[in-house]
């Protein structure tokens, strides 16, 4: 099973210059639809979909299938691929900053190669093109992430080290440190600006954008060599590491604990040294699903905080990539896992992993999303369930030793692989039990096959896991 998934992503290979660059994010785009023909943009290279595959790729590296080529067989190098995919998205980097009004420009979320004339070319979408012209803020983040995974998997920084590149690095953070109109350590952004590309009501600081923000700040602090050139950008990645831990850790936390401090808060309180400092009403928080949702051991972050805003939503890649980069503590990142096997059945099902639990439904839908019928209850991101995501939930579980999620997953993963083969590798799934191909799922997508070969691989194999993992500090 693992070889012939392996074939698709590899016979999927995009060449560009003589280059294998990337994976698009439907290996076989004519026929990953029930509309013939609607291929919209996913025969692209995504950065956000490729990380899975890439690091899958420099797993396996010389073990991947040959390409073919006609009757020829052309061997592949998995670091290879990744490394001219992270080479191409920085000439891409490079050349819009040079196009942009700012100065400054974010990683495309995409791009393709045209051939014109017989020459090649890459065309990118910045979020120009994107329906509802989203803004890709995380694909910078998951850059810097995966030149990390590179860097570790190849065992030298050489590739980093270069000067292209530790500009690319300094200037995706100095954007992300510009001046702005706000005074928090977390990054304001707008809606559909990470892996939830459609309007779902987490405009604002998502947790899953902070997340990778964190990661980035500590992959960075590894990228940049403490020297003259780097002195500045170093010295802010310190300062904003801390800030950003301490408004994360503290005030998105919610247990049964936090959960009856906010209960009792007082509100319109002024001043810096006030308790609820952002005026959250007690009648605004769901107490009835929370008491329910959280039992007296297990917690989570809350997917978003803002002005009277706090989003109760449990956002499933967020809360992974806190324990994964260490933005939770070491006993945070324990209570998450805890409540993950708790739930088991609400967020994994017939189907591994809801996206965000629970979904919006009713007025809540229509308000949050626009009505997107894409996003209804229970379908896409708003509660459909998403099978890549078990890799994350694989690593978290082998960096917090939660051995007994480790056996209930690989388990589960008997039954899963089988019915994603039977039903060609489909994006997402819709149900509340994830029983259903999504409504409007490609098929063959490159991320649900890496993502479960990967997931098999981190079991496995444990040691992969300093490709995403970051240790845990020793604050509190």
């Amino acid at each position: 099973m693992e070889e012939d998934g392996l074939k698709i992503l590899v016979e999927s290979l995009i060449e560009y210059e003589g280059r294998w660059i990337g994976t698009p994010a439907v290996c076989n785009p004519d026929a990953a639809h029930p509309i013939p023909g609607e291929v919209l943009n996913y025969d692209q290279v995504f950065i956000r979909d490729f990380v899975p595959v890439a690091l899958l790729f420099l797993v396996k590296d010389d073990e991947l299938p040959a390409k073919h080529d006609g009757e020829k067989e052309i061997p592949v190098s998995g670091k290879e691929i990744v490394r001219h995919f992270l080479e191409v998205t920085l000439e891409l980097h490079q050349q819009a900053r040079q196009r942009s009004f700012t100065g400054l420009a974010l990683m495309p979320a995409s791009f393709k190669v045209i051939v014109d004339n017989g020459q090649q070319h890459l065309e990118p979408d910045f979020g120009d093109r994107a329906i509802a012209r989203v803004t890709p803020v995380d694909s910078s983040l998951w850059w810097i992430l995966l030149l990390r995974a590179y860097c570790k998997a190849v065992g030298n920084h050489f590739l980093a080290h270069q000067e292209d590149f530790q500009e690319g690095v300094r200037l995706i953070l100095e954007l992300c440190f510009s001046d702005r109109f706000d005074m928090e350590p977390t990054l304001l952004v707008p809606d559909g600006a990470c892996m939830i590309d459609r309007r779902l009501g987490i405009y604002g600081h998502p947790l899953e954008i902070q997340a990778l923000f964190y990661a980035s700040l500590r992959a960075a602090s590894e990228l940049l060599p403490d020297n003259e050139a780097n002195q500045k950008v170093r010295r802010a990645v310190h300062l904003r590491l801390q800030a950003l831990k301490e408004r994360i850790r503290i005030d998105y936390w919610l247990d049964i604990k936090s959960l009856n401090d906010i209960y009792r808060f007082r509100v319109e309180q002024y001043g810096k040294e006030v308790i609820n400092k952002f005026n959250l009403y007690s009648d605004s928080i769901p107490y009835e699903w929370l008491s329910e949702w959280l039992e007296e051991k297990g917690g989570y972050f809350a997917g978003n905080l803002g002005p009277s805003q706090l989003d109760c939503r449990f956002f499933t890649l967020a809360n992974l990539m806190t324990i994964l980069c260490s933005l939770a503590t070491k006993m945070q990142s324990q209570e998450i896992m805890e409540l993950i096997y708790q739930q088991w059945d609400k967020l994994l099902a017939h189907m591994p992993i809801k996206i965000c639990y629970p979904a919006l439904e009713g007025r809540d839908w229509e308000i949050l999303t626009g009505c997107d019928p894409k996003n209804k209850r229970w379908s896409y991101h708003n509660g459909g369930s998403w099978p890549v995501l078990t890799w994350m939930l694989a690593a978290a579980a082998l960096k917090t030793g939660r051995y007994d999620v480790l056996k209930r997953l690989k388990e589960d993963l008997v039954v899963v692989g089988k019915r994603l083969l039977a039903e060609d590798w489909p994006e997402y799934y819709d149900g509340e039990d994830g029983r259903l191909i999504g409504k409007e799922a490609r098929k063959f997508q490159s991320w649900t096959i890496a993502g479960f070969f990967l997931t098999q691989e981190l079991i496995e194999n444990p040691e992969h896991l300093v490709l995403v993992n970051f240790g845990f500090d020793e604050d509190p």
